[in-house]
């Protein structure tokens, strides 16, 4: 059993119990979360924000179910609120004696008076439902709990509240059926054995604070819409299930089947840290149903659809080293269709709007992945399906497509970039200034095109199909790259030949020469490298993407989305880049335990916003505080990564 656990002293402590979070998913980017405490800080938190066309469009549906119990004549409310007025109410955090994610499931223990009673939720694989599932621990006598069902139907990025009136609400025995009137289609409840009473009252204020510190409306409203009652003897238990269909299964069948499921996903590791970044690796993997059926990989929760690059970035880790090397073929193989003009898309955003191109190393990554997974799979069919695309993707870049990218004839190198376009993984934008342009020849993206081309013909070779122009342009791009070398810092620049000229800013792209192609700098400047980013970008929770001693370095992240953006990558700190400086730190130096420790400092990020999973960055300054998403796709796959490289 994989666990990760908050003890009595935490879950009362409301400061702490209100900024750690918990997240469940089904597989079709459908999800739920929220705090221990039960506030509802986050406009994201809910219990059921299903995704309509998955993994996109994903709407909030049901904003919490609030729980009362009563035994031996006393009456406790378990849930905690945040209202505008500054009040908690109720102020059930009080009553938690603990919290738990086991293998991945969210569970709660309250203590009663004489009574114990768990609280569990989970959403089962590949249907758009959540289940609470209550049991009585133990207890003197039964204990009688009524269930207030807060509905809402909205766009899981905010929205107004449906008039209420339009809620309308049917029941039948111990089911419902609401109607979803911006939705158009019913939400099913289920609550085996109690009596469901319609209710439709509007509840105004609850008070999100984490969107009040980004700068957003923090204020919501919900409906009332239903009521249930139900008594559970001592050992006993049930629940309640909310969902777009009906409900086959009692909740506690729910959390028992995604208990299981936990339990195979993390089972084949022995060690207990792999086992649960495996857990939260299975949260990314999606199902989608928008055209053809594919599997992709969803880039972050909550805010994030399924996006070429970080698909691409997170697909070795979240699939191969995870032992799933079906999941990464199929991936791999349902992207193929997306690729025009030799480029992969940055963005499948929400809705069915259409696929967004504004990306060079997407495609780059692309190739890295099909050489990964090429080097595993057992299906002789794979390299030939995928050579194609391969050369389509090396030829668009030689000639010269979209954005300016193309091969510099005048040394073999790529360049990339026009004005207001932001073009690789560095991609702020704050209105029409984009924050970090990188116009020119950027170092990792070199450094990936030069991994292309070595793949291309590796995989020529094996397709029986003539290797040399593939070979021939990788050798030149390898006399070319010491152009990069900045002799007055010992480092590479991180841009050369743009408008401004070269760009000697010591950021983390260096370390992708190192850890993809060493060959590329040689041994004493590939140290170099290592070192100087250990020294200024390295910390516990991941690389800064600017040294502190830049004049443009930005250590705090907060305030309004212009202010945040402006910060992305001017010293914000990403977990993911761990995963390079490893490999990049193992090429130089060959030294496992102590790649290790560079690895073991994230372990407390599981204890970050989110519990059991990583999120996306953190600030630059210490104590690095997480911000930005709770839950990052190339996070957790990068992190998985550099652990096993560096175990032995």
């Amino acid at each position: 059993m994989i666990a990760r656990r908050l003890s009595r002293p935490f879950c009362t402590d409301l400061g702490v119990a209100e900024r750690r979070e918990w997240l469940v998913t089904n597989g079709r980017g459908s999800y739920a979360m929220g705090t221990v405490a039960g506030t509802l800080t986050r406009r994201y938190h809910g219990l059921l924000v299903a995704a309509l066309e998955p993994p996109a469009a994903r709407r909030m549906l049901v904003t919490t179910v609030q729980i009362v119990a009563e035994c031996q004549g006393a009456t406790y409310a378990l849930g905690t609120n945040r209202w505008a007025s500054g009040l908690h109410a109720p102020e059930g955090w009080r009553y938690c004696s603990g919290f738990v994610v086991r293998d991945g499931v969210p569970t709660w223990t309250y203590a009663l008076g004489d009574a114990v009673v768990e609280l569990a939720i989970a959403m089962p694989h590949g249907r758009d439902e959540t289940a609470l599932a209550l049991r009585v621990v133990t207890a003197p006598e039964p204990v009688a709990f009524a269930l207030h069902l807060v509905v809402t139907d909205r766009d899981h990025h905010g929205g107004s509240l449906p008039d209420p009136a339009t809620f309308v609400t049917t029941v039948d025995g111990d089911r419902a059926a609401i109607a979803l009137p911006a939705s158009a289609r019913p939400l099913h409840v289920r609550v085996p054995g109690a009596t469901l009473t319609v209710t439709g009252d509007r509840w105004s204020g609850f008070y999100a604070e984490r969107e009040a510190e980004r700068g957003h409306d923090p204020l919501e409203d919900a409906v009332h819409a239903l009521d249930a009652r139900v008594v559970f003897p001592p050992g006993g238990g049930g629940g309640i299930v909310v969902g777009l269909v009906p409900a086959t299964d009692d909740a506690s069948a729910i959390v028992d089947a995604a208990l299981a499921r936990g339990a195979a996903l993390s089972h084949p590791f022995r060690d207990p840290l792999l086992g649960e970044l495996a857990l939260a690796a299975d949260q990314f993997v999606v199902t989608t149903t928008a055209g053809a059926s594919r599997t992709s990989i969803i880039a972050g929760y909550p805010w994030f659809a399924d996006w070429g690059r970080d698909t691409m970035i997170a697909l070795p880790g979240l699939a191969l080293a995870c032992g799933r090397v079906a999941v990464a073929e199929e991936i791999l193989r349902a992207y193929v269709p997306f690729v025009r003009d030799g480029l992969l898309p940055n963005t499948l955003p929400d809705a069915g709007a259409p696929a967004e191109y504004n990306t060079v190393d997407a495609a780059l990554w692309f190739i890295e992945a099909i050489r990964r997974c090429a080097a595993v799979t057992r299906d002789e069919t794979f390299v030939p399906a995928l050579f194609p695309v391969v050369r389509s993707i090396v030829e668009h870049y030689t000639v010269g497509t979209r954005y300016g990218i193309g091969v510099d004839p005048a040394d073999g190198l790529l360049r990339a970039g026009e004005p207001g376009v932001q073009l690789t993984w560095m991609d702020a934008k704050v209105g029409d200034h984009v924050v970090t342009p990188r116009i020119g020849k950027p170092v990792e993206i070199n450094a990936l095109w030069y991994a292309a081309l070595v793949t291309a013909a590796a995989l020529a070779r094996e397709c029986n199909v003539d290797d040399a122009p593939y070979d021939a342009a990788a050798a030149r791009v390898a006399a070319s790259f010491g152009r990069f070398w900045n002799d007055a810092r010992g480092a590479c620049f991180d841009v050369i030949d743009g408008p401004n000229g070269d760009d000697p800013a010591l950021r983390p792209n260096q370390l992708f020469a190192v850890a993809f192609a060493p060959a590329l700098l040689g041994a004493e400047r590939s140290r170099d490298v290592v070192d100087v980013c250990a020294h200024e970008l390295v910390t516990p929770v991941g690389l800064r993407t600017l040294a502190p001693s830049d004049p443009m370095y930005r250590g705090s992240y907060g305030g309004d989305q212009r202010s945040r953006d402006a910060a992305y990558h001017q010293g914000t700190v990403w977990p993911w880049l761990i995963g390079v400086f490893v490999r990049a730190h193992l090429n130089v130096y060959r030294d496992k335990p102590r790649a290790r420790r560079y690895v073991e400092a994230l372990r407390d990020a599981l204890d970050g916003d989110a519990i059991g999973t990583l999120g996306e960055i953190f600030e630059g300054d210490p104590p690095h505080a997480p911000v930005g998403t709770i839950a990052q796709a190339w996070s957790v796959a990068e992190v998985i990564e550099a652990y096993v490289a560096s175990s032995g």
